[in-house]
């Protein structure tokens, strides 16, 4: 719901800067080809999860595309996601992927 939120802030905003977002309901099975299909059309790649970066499903998504489209890549992939820490609750707001984690990832790339 974050990103969601995020990418229709930034639409709002007029910076000339569209987002396609991409929901995987499920990571077993994934849907790779969707993936695979907008990074191609878009040349570039956010992912974010709420999991620690290490071992996160996230790396496998940019481990995919490598694979499949690193030629169609016109920016580096960033991956926005926790952090490599037990879960602090009460920092909730500092470890999650939120929308202050998120924007400026997806400006980067997209200035890249």
């Amino acid at each position: 719901m974050q990103v969601l939120q995020t990418a229709v802030a930034l639409a709002e905003e007029k910076l000339g800067i569209s987002c396609e977002l991409i929901d995987l309901c499920t990571i077993l099975p994934w849907d790779v080809e969707t993936v695979e299909k907008s990074v191609r059309k878009a040349g570039r790649l956010v992912v974010s999860h709420e999991a620690p970066k290490t071992c996160g499903f996230g790396a496998e998504i940019l481990s995919l595309v490598n694979e499949k489209a690193f030629l169609h890549l016109e920016a580096p992939p960033a991956l926005v996601c926790g952090f490599d820490t037990p879960f602090p609750y009460t920092l909730e707001n500092d470890y999650l992927p939120l929308a202050h984690r998120i924007v400026p990832a997806l400006l980067e790339t997209a200035r890249y």
